[in-house]
Formats: C-alpha cells, sequence, structure tokens
C-alpha cells in the first residue's frame, strides 16, 4: 500500500487533458499497489497564495518567535510540507502555459521549498531533505515540445526536474499528452500518451 499524493494545476476541470493523464497514471499505480490511498490536493480550488511579506518573514523566524500574524501566514506552508512528506508518490498534473507552469502549482513549490524543512545548506553545498518519493508527471501541451523546434521552449519538464531534484526527488518520470490543440492529431493524443506510461 503507498500513499499517492495528486496535485492538480489545471484550472480547465473535466477537460483538462494533464488530469486526464494523471488519473491513468494513478490508476495504474492503484493496480500495482493495491489499496493504495490517494490524496488529492487541487491547486486552482486552494487558491494557494504568492508569497508575500509576511510568508518569507515567517519561513526565516525561529518557531519559538513567531508571532500570531506570522504563525498564520507559515499555516499553508507547513500543511503542505507535511502533506508532501507523508506521501510515498507524488503525481503532478502540469499543462503547458506559455512554455512554463501554471502559477498555482509554482505558488505551491515556493511554500514547499524552505531551508531546514525541505533543503539544508552546509559546506559541502545544498541538499534536498525529501527523499525515497517516486514523483510522476502528468505533462500535457497543444503543440510537440518533446522534440524539435519547440523543445527549446519547454520549461515545464526542465524547471520541475531541477527544482524537484534540488530537494531530493530525483526518481522522477514524466509523460507527456502532446497535440491537443493540433485536428488530426488531438483525437489520439490522450490514447497514445496513456500507452506510454511505463511504472
Amino acid at each position: 500500500m503507498k500513499r499517492i499524493l495528486h496535485l492538480i494545476s489545471s484550472p480547465r476541470g473535466d477537460e483538462s487533458y494533464s488530469i486526464k493523464l494523471a488519473t491513468a497514471i494513478i490508476a495504474k499505480l492503484q493496480e500495482q499497489y493495491p489499496g493504495s490511498i490517494v490524496e488529492e490536493a487541487n491547486l486552482i480550488e486552494i487558491n494557494v497564495p504568492h508569497l508575500d511579506t509576511a510568508h518569507l518573514r515567517s519561513f526565516f523566524t525561529p518557531a519559538e518567535q513567531l508571532t500570531a500574524e506570522d504563525q498564520d501566514a507559515i499555516r499553508y506552508s507547513d500543511a503542505a510540507i507535511s502533506q508532501l512528506l507523508a506521501a510515498d508518490i507524488i503525481v503532478i498534473g502540469a499543462p503547458l502555459y506559455n512554455f512554463g507552469i501554471h502559477s498555482a502549482l509554482k505558488a505551491w513549490i515556493d511554500h514547499i521549498a524552505r531551508a531546514g524543512k525541505t533543503f539544508s545548506y552546509s559546506e559541502q553545498g545544498a541538499e534536498g531533505l525529501v527523499k525515497g518519493k517516486k514523483v510522476y508527471v502528468a505533462m500535457s501541451s497543444g503543440a510537440v515540445y518533446s522534440e524539435g523546434f519547440y523543445q527549446a521552449y519547454d520549461f515545464v519538464s526542465t524547471y520541475l526536474k531541477a527544482v524537484l531534484g534540488f530537494l531530493g526527488m530525483t526518481d522522477l518520470k514524466l509523460f507527456r499528452v502532446e497535440r491537443v490543440n493540433i485536428p488530426g492529431l488531438k483525437e489520439r493524443a490522450l490514447d497514445k500518451a496513456i500507452e506510454s506510461i511505463s511504472l
């Protein structure tokens, strides 16, 4: 049995290809690990707060010195980190918007990337503290970004691999549903992506 955290960052609901692909990944994980618990975090519905002065101040204030305002500001970050650390497997739905990830997913990353909590610094450099996790990314895009001309414009896969790897989550697989805006190709795009899933 595994604890699976499903992160949704698409505002398209039932029409979202990244949600459909992530759901297919989770279904295969549940086949492999019967009885697994799936916890869903819809970052769009949660309306993850973007970092402001209060958040940053609370991140760097010792726990015993936090004011009531600081404790309120740090509440979401602490909860998101606890949720992440409790999971064995993280499935991230990541549609490509303007060559990058949705701002809700970026906000979530900003809240879970905290020195002393999910990474640390020493004389040897930075060390990720979120270890032993398996990460699957379900990426969707209107055109082809896995190869060809637009490959250089894919800042979804490169960024997620870099930032999650920095935090210690180096065991990452990415699956793509591409061409979802191209007539004549989009009709088979999701099926092709699901067929590519290998755990």
